[in-house]
């Protein structure tokens, strides 16, 4: 009885609400996960280190070490290169998707007319991304209009993104940064299209700022400016760090190496080479994740 006393009084407090909050909505996942993915990323752990045999007498496994994760680094060239260039275009896309997103839903914050229109605008990319709509992309006729504008605006493209850095050049800027400012020019489309989620994350969290701090900033005679960087900014950091996450991980899911590793498994029927690529996949997911984590939750500021 002095047990359930002891941690009825525990929950009682802020920091047992907070635990016991957190435990019943990890719940859901904890239980999905355990009851609906553990036997499959067990079994696809196990296919990573075999061969995988089908016959009339069923699928005969066959361990042979890590002869399929030498393959798929190795031999299988698709592989290597779709992998390194996924890991490239987060390591530039994700930087540019968070910048713009918190840029664009402070803007977005404010009032002005059509403010309503012009959020609608900015997250219509994420309804066009889901359903029929996606599947537009890989038809011959939307690839034909895309070759043709191609065809037709690359050479200006290309001239407007040589004008912009050799201007920027000129005024001193370091190359790096320029290489990589006009390297986000070319990626526009792709940003602002991945980037209606996040703008929505961020509008949310400015919107639960209290305005009184704004306020007191503005009587002590604060800019704008600086009323972002000491106000906003710190505010909404730990959803900085959700977003983050969020755009590494739906990186990933769009990049082509998902197609191999399912072409692998179930075109080719090679089970375990698929499993070995779906792992190393993984790995280096959860090396990104880490790694960023790490370096972003340091600068987080938590309100309590």
């Amino acid at each position: 009885m002095s047990t359930l006393k002891r941690f009825g009084a525990t929950f009682r407090t802020y920091e047992g609400q907070k635990v016991f909050w957190g435990i019943l909505f990890v719940t859901p996942w904890l239980l999905g996960f355990v009851f609906f993915f553990l036997v499959p990323l067990l079994t696809s752990l196990q296919y990573s280190f075999s061969n995988i045999e089908a016959s009339a007498e069923g699928i005969k496994v066959t361990f042979i070490g890590f002869s399929n994760f030498i393959e798929a680094l190795t031999v299988n060239t698709n592989f290597n290169r779709q992998l390194i260039e996924s890991i490239m275009n987060i390591v530039i896309n994700v930087p540019l998707i968070i910048i713009f997103s918190l840029f664009i839903a402070v803007l977005l914050n404010q009032k002005f007319f059509g403010r309503s229109l012009a959020r609608s605008i900015f997250f219509l990319p994420v309804i066009l991304a889901s359903g029929v709509i996606l599947s537009l992309e890989s038809t011959s006729l939307v690839q034909e209009i895309n070759q043709q504008n191609a065809n037709s605006g690359g050479l200006a493209n290309a001239l407007g993104a040589f004008e912009l850095q050799r201007l920027m050049l000129r005024a001193g800027m370091n190359e790096y940064i320029v290489l990589y400012l006009t390297g986000a020019v070319e990626r526009i489309y792709e940003i602002v299209s991945q980037s209606g989620v996040q703008i929505l994350i961020f509008l949310a969290g400015i919107q639960t700022i209290s305005p009184q701090l704004y306020e007191a900033s503005k009587i002590e005679g604060a800019t704008g400016y600086e009323a972002f960087w000491k106000i906003t900014l710190p505010m909404v950091s730990p959803l900085i760090l959700v977003n983050l996450i969020y755009t590494i991980i739906d990186s990933f899911s769009r990049s082509p190496v998902t197609e191999l590793i399912m072409s692998t498994g179930f075109d080719s029927f090679n089970f375990g080479l698929s499993s070995a690529m779906a792992w190393l996949y993984f790995v280096s997911i959860m090396l990104i994740l880490t790694i960023s984590t790490y370096l972003i939750s340091k600068k987080v500021f938590y309100q309590e």
